[in-house]
This record gives structure tokens, C-alpha cells and sequence, in this order.
């Protein structure tokens, strides 16, 4: 059942303790930005000197308070932040904002007292936010308690860093944008990111999401409360340059990073990932405005051919369409232009704006209104003239406001870019929900996270792990997959030669011969192909004896290599949102595309094949250049298979089945590797 967070973003009252008249330290901040709500709700500074801050009398301690506070702010030492709060608690306080650092990012010792202090605090029945974060705001209810005010708006947001929080709030300010609510995380030792997404999700007057995070806690269920949201998400993360694969024992861990997962996580939830915050706020900005685009035809208006070209060219890269316009439509927006205008796409006004602002405005809504473009990207000098005389501002702003009118009417998007972005009329374009920037790559970009998105999936539970021990061993691997559902090609484990030259009558050459034991076999020389016929079967195995001395050996079917295409599937778990499956190009093709497919678990069929579809050679898979076709639904199925198996194994860290071979008639798995999470495997 969700918590109720009222008392921590809508306080009946709340409590400073450590106020200072010190205007250099937290306590004299949160106490101003307390006060400013003292109209709503009694606010109790508390030093334990006693006296006077900022003109209002103290308490020495949180037990000589009249009454319980609802919300108490502690910003004292680390020594006495657990003594503060259990106080807190003893008085009866419903929910708690913990400015100070030194417990759980401290290390071992102090992460097992933070744990505890979680544990009292929930026991009360009571709230934490943080410890080591920058505080709390809620526009509706008049409560700032941060270092910094936050300018009001409709955008939640959640943020792990402080300083970039700020970062952001200023960035907002100049777009005229603002915030309903912000919750500044720190260690997440109690309220965390999924539950205040949930709670951002539910109060009305956030329209937006905006999230800086590091750590997710509880991945999943971030991923379906951002999913239930039902308002845009904009996620700002980091891990871009991991490597990922440093530490890797198998393929897809080395393939696999973490923020591979965390973008497939984004995906599940629906949100728009980000790499700054100027991206964020750029993002926000447009997403906050109703229109979306219904397909991704785009018209470009500008009034120079220079800013119309180049904003082709970006909108054409980003996966924009550029019609060619009906004549009837170059006929109806030529009929109010200079000879010189060019009603192509894109629309060129050629001094047109110069003659008659309202020039802009005509053009748009023609092209708004046409049906033949879904959205219009307006590029160039709009707003430059304002600079030149009062009456040109005035004339300039008119038309920004009959711009927007016309997006509204037509019920569909403009996004502007301008040299002069921040001039008046742009300003007035902003305020009435139209989106300027300053670069054209920003614009494009806004312009696309205005695509419209199906309802995200969000992710499945995880069904009830699996508690039978696993033998990692190669053998043991491949009975485990096949148990799954992963088919594998025909091999029997041998220890002599002799045992060897039975199973390979048995399966029938040509054969390929394994020597088991080694982290990675094929790299040591241990995988012999091709093997025909018994003679070099012998000397084939005496060889792999003296070189490697294995403890045993793999005889196995050849595969039809040449009928198929190599594929790498595995899965690795990751441990903020669990078991992972990545599916990729093998073989040569690895190197080539080094590309790589990546859902959390568990798939369905249909996941399956999109994951496959997406990959850049996906069509090797459908028959490129006369080839036949393979059998991607087989692949598919596989991948669900492993995906299914590693939903259930906690204790498998890794999986690879390396190469998976797909054919004209199904897929067949030809190695196999599982790594535990508590040690590794024997065999690659």
C-alpha cells in the first residue's frame, strides 16, 4: 500500500532544528524558507543556544515544542543526527527531511546505522527523506525548505544531486518554467525515487516529471511508476562512459553495461532519457505543451534560406519527413508573400516577415491547418525585429500570439528556434505553450520527443526464484538451458579417446571437439571444428591432452555454420533492476555492427522478435540480397527461454549461449556459460 506523503510535501508544521541567524549556514536557509509559509502553518525554529533567529524566538530542543510537529527538519552534525531524529520520533513527528551527510555514504559501519535509523523511523510510522540532501519544495503548499527557492510551475521534480537540482531551477527560470514539487533524494534510506514518482504521478498539479538519478533502489518498481505515471517522464542519468565489461567473465556481460540496462529500463517506463540538464529543461519545456505529433511529416518555416536549409538538413537526419507541398497549398501561402518566397518545403518567406509580420503567422496556420504535415518547425529571425523599435515589438508580439493560436486551433505542434530566442515575442511565444530555443539541434530534438508513444509496458513481476542449487559446470549449463526451453546441438561429455571415438560414431561426422575446464576455451585453442573422420579426431584430442590437460572434453554435432547466421544471447543481472537479456550479431558480424539488443526480463515473444528486428543487420536474419530467410521466431523463442530461466535464478549472475545459430528451420544453441553470482563457472 503507498505511503502518504502529505506530511512531507504539505505539512500541518514543521520544525528547523539547528536555525541559525549564521546567514552562511543551512540552518538560517531552511529556517527563512519556513517562514515564508508561517501564514499557513506554525513553524518552530530550534537552537540549542536558545535566543532569537531571524527575529523569531527558539526552542533549545524539539522536547520543549507545544505540540508534535508534522515535519521536522534536521540540519545538525552527523553526531547528533540520530539522537535528532529519535527525539523527532519521541515527540511525534510524521515525517522527517535529513540535510545532513556521514551516515550511508560513509561506508560499511555507517550504512548499517542509517539501516537502523530507517528501521525506527518506520516503526513510528513516520517518514525520512534523505539523510544528505538538499531539502523539499511544494508550490501548492507554500513550503521551501531548500537552499534556494524553486520558481513555481507544473514540473516534479525528483533529483539525487542538490547542485544540479539548482542548475535545473535556474534553466526553468529562463523559459519561464517552474516546479509544483521537488524532493531532493540523497541516500534514498527511506522515501525513494519509485515512491515519489508514484506520489509525483498522483498530485495534480504536476504535469511533468523530471528526474535526476545515480541510484534507483528498486528499478523495477521506478519502471512501473513512471510507466502509471500518466504525465511525460524526462530522465537525466549517468554511467554513459562505463565500461561495462572490464570486470566481465562472460560475452554479454563485456556487451552488456549498465547503461544498457538502465535504457532499457527507461523504455519499459516510457521516459525520455536525457544526458544534461539544459537537455532536460529543453525537453520539458516542449513536452509541457498538449500537442503531440501524429506521424513525422514536417514542414520548416523560416525567412531565410540559409536558417530553412540547415534546419532541413537536422530535421532530415533526426528521422523527419519533409514533403514536397501540394500546389494548392504553395498556391494559398504564395497569394500573401513577395514574388521572391519560396513555398516548397521548406517554406523560405524571403523578406516576406520584413514586408508584413503577420506573415509568419499566416504561413503557420496554412501549414498547421494544410493535413499535409503533421508539425511545423519555425527557424530564423523571428523576434529579431522587436529589437528595432517599440512599435515593431508590439507588432512582433501580436503575431506571436496569433501563432500560437493557430497551434491550438490546428491541434498541432510548432516548435521555434530563434537568434534571438530570448527577445519579447519569443517570450510571449513561450508563455503561450509554444517551445523556443536558441540552436536548431535543440528544437529537432523537442520536435521529436513530441512523437506520439504508445501506453509504456512497464515490467512484469518476477516470478517466484528458483531455490535449486545450480551447477555451473559446461554440462550441467546446457541440461539447465534445454530444461528452459533453449535448444542445443547433439554433444556427449568424454573423458579418453577412446570415449571420444564412440561418441562421434554415434553423432556422426563431422564433428567439433571441446576441451572442457578452461574460463575461455575457444581463446585458449580449446574448440577443434570441422574433425571428419577418426584418425584426426585422435590426433586432435592428444593434442588439447598435452597442451591443456582438461579434465574432460565436449564431442559434438558440426553445426550447419554455413546455413545460418551466428546470434549471441544472454543475460546478465544487474542489481538494481534484476535479471536482463541481451541479444546480439555474432560471429564476424560481432566486430562489424558491435551492436547489441537489451530488455529487462522476462520477454514475451513478440519483445523477442522487436529486440531482434532492432539490431542494424537484422537483415541477415530476413533474407538480405537473395538469401534465405531464417527463422527468427525460433531465435525469438530462445531468448524468451533465457529470458524466463533468468527470471527466476537470483543466484545466476551471467548467462551467454554463444553463438546461438539460426537457420531457414530453427535455432540451436552451440555453447553455453553461466557465471554465479557468488563465483564463476568452469567452463566457457
Amino acid at each position: 500500500m503507498a505511503r502518504d506523503l502529505t506530511p512531507l510535501f504539505d505539512p500541518r508544521s514543521v520544525a528547523i532544528v539547528g536555525a541559525s541567524n549564521d546567514p552562511a549556514k543551512w540552518g538560517n536557509w531552511l529556517a527563512r524558507g519556513a517562514l515564508t509559509g508561517g501564514h499557513r502553518r506554525p513553524v518552530y525554529l530550534i537552537n540549542r543556544n536558545g535566543g532569537q533567529v531571524l527575529g523569531h524566538e527558539t526552542y533549545r530542543s524539539l522536547e520543549e515544542l507545544p505540540d508534535a510537529p508534522d515535519l521536522v527538519v534536521v540540519a545538525v552534525p552527523a553526531g547528533a543526527f540520530e539522537q535528532t531524529v529519535d527525539a523527532a520520533l519521541a515527540k511525534g513527528a510524521r515525517a522527517l527531511v535529513g540535510i545532513t551527510a556521514g551516515l550511508g555514504e560513509s561506508g560499511p559501519e555507517g550504512l548499517e546505522r542509517e539501516r537502523a535509523l530507517v528501521q525506527r523511523v518506520r516503526d513510528a510510522g513516520a517518514l525520512l527523506l534523505g539523510p544528505n540532501c538538499l531539502g523539499v519544495f511544494d508550490a501548492g503548499a507554500e513550503l521551501g525548505l531548500a537552499s534556494n527557492e524553486f520558481p513555481a510551475g507544473s514540473i516534479g521534480l525528483v533529483s539525487q544531486s542538490g547542485n544540479l537540482a539548482l542548475e535545473v531551477g535556474l534553466m526553468a527560470r529562463l523559459y519561464g518554467l517552474g516546479f509544483s514539487r521537488f524532493a531532493s533524494i540523497g541516500n534514498q534510506a527511506d522515501v525513494d525515487l519509485a515512491e515519489l514518482v508514484a506520489a509525483l504521478g498522483e498530485h495534480e498539479p504536476t504535469r511533468l516529471i523530471a528526474i535526476y538519478a545515480e541510484d534507483f533502489r528498486d528499478g523495477r518498481a521506478f519502471v512501473n511508476a513512471a510507466a502509471h505515471a500518466g504525465k511525460p517522464v524526462v530522465l537525466l542519468t549517468v554511467g554513459r562512459s562505463d565500461a561495462g565489461g572490464r570486470a566481465a567473465q562472460s560475452h554479454t556481460g563485456a556487451l552488456v553495461s549498465e547503461f544498457n540496462v538502465v535504457e532499457a529500463a527507461a523504455r519499459r517506463a516510457g521516459a525520455h532519457m536525457v544526458s544534461t540538464p539544459a537537455q532536460m529543461v529543453d525537453l520539458a519545456q516542449a513536452l509541457l505543451q498538449p500537442r503531440r505529433l501524429a506521424g513525422n511529416r514536417v514542414a520548416v518555416l523560416g525567412d531565410g534560406g540559409g536558417h530553412g536549409a540547415v534546419a532541413s538538413d537536422v530535421a532530415a537526419a533526426a528521422g523527419f519527413e519533409l514533403p514536397g507541398l501540394s500546389d494548392a497549398l504553395q498556391s494559398q501561402l504564395k497569394a500573401s508573400l513577395p514574388p521572391t518566397a519560396v513555398a516548397a518545403n521548406p517554406v523560405d518567406l524571403a523578406g516576406g516577415g520584413e514586408q508584413d509580420f503577420f506573415s509568419f503567422s499566416r504561413t503557420a496556420r496554412g501549414l498547421l491547418e494544410s493535413g499535409e504535415v503533421d508539425g511545423v518547425l519555425m527557424t530564423g529571425y523571428f523576434g529579431g525585429y522587436s529589437q528595432y523599435s517599440d512599435e515593431f515589438l508590439g507588432a512582433e508580439t501580436e503575431v506571436a500570439g496569433e501563432i500560437a493560436r493557430a497551434a491550438v486551433d490546428s491541434g498541432r505542434p510548432l516548435v521555434a528556434q530563434s537568434m534571438y530566442h530570448d527577445a519579447a515575442p519569443n517570450q510571449a511565444l513561450r508563455a503561450a505553450g509554444v517551445p523556443v530555443y536558441a540552436t536548431i539541434e535543440a528544437a529537432v530534438a523537442a520536435l521529436a520527443a513530441l512523437a506520439e508513444r504508445p501506453q509504456p509496458p512497464g515490467v512484469a513481476a518476477l516470478p517466484l526464484a528458483d531455490s535449486a542449487p545450480v551447477d555451473s559446470g559446461y554440462f550441467a549449463s546446457r541440461r539447465l538451458l534445454e530444461a528452459a526451453g533453449v535448444p542445443f546441438v547433439a554433444a556427449r561429455e568424454v573423458g579418453s579417446r577412446p570415449e571420444a571415438v564412440a561418441a562421434a560414431a554415434e553423432l556422426g561426422y563431422p564433428i567439433v571437439l571441446k576441451a572442457l575446464g578452461l574460463v575461455h576455451k575457444s581463446d585458449a585453442g580449446g574448440v577443434v571444428v570441422g574433425i571428419t573422420g577418426e584418425a584426426d579426431l585422435g590426433e586432435a584430442f592428444d593434442r588439447l591432452a598435452r597442451s591443456l590437460s582438461p579434465p574432460s572434453f565436449s564431442v559434438e554435432r558440426m553445426a550447419p555454420l554455413s546455413e545460418g547466421l551466428e546470434l549471441i544471447i544472454g543475460t546478465r543481472m544487474h542489481a538494481r533492476f534484476g535479471p536482463a537479456v541481451m541479444v546480439g550479431l555474432g560471429g564476424i558480424y560481432a566486430e562489424l555492427f558491435k551492436e547489441t539488443a537489451v530488455e529487462l526480463t522476462p520477454v514475451t515473444q513478440l519483445d523477442a522478435e522487436r529486440m531482434l528486428r532492432s539490431l542494424r543487420g537484422s537483415a541477415l536474419l530476413t533474407g538480405a540480397r537473395g538469401a534465405a530467410a531464417l527463422d527468427v521466431v525460433a531465435a525469438a523463442g530462445a531468448v524468451v527461454a533465457l529470458s524466463g530461466l533468468a527470471a527466476t535464478r537470483t543466484d545466476i549472475a551471467e548467462i551467454d549461449v554463444n553463438p546461438l545459430l539460426v537457420t531457414p528451420t530453427g535455432a540451436l544453441g552451440l555453447d553455453a556459460r553461466i557465471i554465479l553470482t557468488e563465483g564463476e563457472s568452469d567452463a566457457d
